[in-house]
């Protein structure tokens, strides 16, 4: 329907608008109350979908730029390149890892966290295999550790640090989709508006009906065939995996993808549909983060989708834990009086708040 679109491109079309952002999503979702378990999922799948996404997106525009796909030769390059990634993620996670346990700073911490994707990056590159995934699986690793490794002053600095760091990533590439806009336009001043909107709108609708199509079937199907799955973890709800289809919104890898497409192919001729293919990437981003952006509140209240408790129940306990400790340490004389009061006041004042 997008005229003039080789096969090639619209699959590179289709792999730069994959990738789902829960950034918007998990944020309308957590100021409403929803389920810690909802706004799980929802990021797991976005970062496994960035990984994914981003090495169809490698073999599409490879096939653009070569002339030539081999299936067969896709798929094997696909397993080893995935296989090699994981492994180069485990092992740097494991490393990284051995150095933190060693680390009592939080500003070196905090220099090593944020240079841990590019540790795990840079030698997959190298290696030829998947990068991303390579980054992809040190952040899983290295979050799964993490309450082992990091003390309360780096959590709560590394928060901020983070917080500001994807802030600012996420406003500089709408700033550059912003400049390039108008040089994409121009490449397309042949085409008319309607045109234009028409191919947008389509794609924005292929994008979140197959979203939709896709969350139910894979939701409630392995439930269905396998005993062990269905015993383990029964039938949801249909409500939040309606939730769950809705909040497939998309945003900064699918502009960085849209962005970092060559200009010129192999053979020097100009990479086909590149300005089309930035103007629908564009045109699927305003569409999920407006539409379904906008309408998730009302969706969540007319489900009636709450919160499940599961972060009281977790604090209930951390807090016992706690006092337990304080507790310990009182009767083998490793806390006095005064700072004993100190802390029962505390407690207090953390007990007042969280009843109001």
């Amino acid at each position: 329907m997008v005229d003039g679109l080789p096969w090639a491109a619209a699959f590179v079309l289709g792999a730069v608008v994959s990738p789902t952002d829960a950034v918007a999503a998990t944020a309308i979702g957590r100021r409403l109350g929803l389920p810690r378990r909802v706004i799980t999922v929802v990021e797991g799948e976005s970062l496994i979908n960035d990984a994914t996404a981003l090495v169809v997106y490698r073999f599409a525009v490879a096939a653009v730029l070569t002339g030539s796909f081999s299936l067969v030769d896709a798929g094997l390059t696909f397993l080893v390149s995935a296989a090699g990634g994981i492994a180069v993620g485990v092992g740097v996670g494991f490393v990284v890892t051995a150095v933190r346990r060693r680390l009592d700073n939080p500003p070196a911490e905090l220099t090593v966290s944020l240079l841990t994707g590019y540790f795990a990056y840079l030698p997959a590159e190298a290696l030829g295999v998947s990068a991303v995934l390579a980054a992809v699986t040190v952040g899983i690793y290295m979050g799964w550790r993490a309450p082992q490794l990091i003390n309360v002053q780096v959590r709560l600095q590394g928060t901020a640090v983070w917080e500001l760091l994807v802030f600012l990533l996420n406003s500089l590439l709408f700033v550059l989709v912003g400049l390039q806009l108008p040089v994409v336009l121009d490449g397309l001043s042949d085409v008319s508006t309607v045109r234009l909107v028409t191919e947008g709108v389509l794609v924005s609708l292929a994008v979140i009906v197959t979203r939709v199509a896709w969350v139910f079937p894979f939701t409630y199907g392995p439930r269905l065939l396998f005993r062990g799955v269905r015993a383990r973890d029964p039938y949801p709800a249909w409500q939040p995996v309606a939730l769950v289809s809705w909040m497939g919104m998309r945003g900064a890898v699918s502009l960085a993808a849209a962005l970092a497409l060559p200009l010129q192919t192999d053979a020097g001729l100009p990479f086909p549909g590149r300005e089309r293919i930035v103007f629908l990437a564009f045109c699927v981003i305003l569409a999920t983060l407006v539409l379904q952006g906008l309408s998730l509140p009302l969706l969540i209240r007319r489900l009636g989708v709450r919160d499940d408790g599961l972060s009281e129940v977790e604090e209930a306990r951390a807090r016992i834990h706690a006092a337990g400790a304080i507790l310990r340490l009182r009767n083998e004389g490793a806390i006095n009086d005064e700072v004993m009061q100190r802390i029962e006041r505390d407690l207090d004042l953390e007990d007042s708040r969280l009843d109001n």
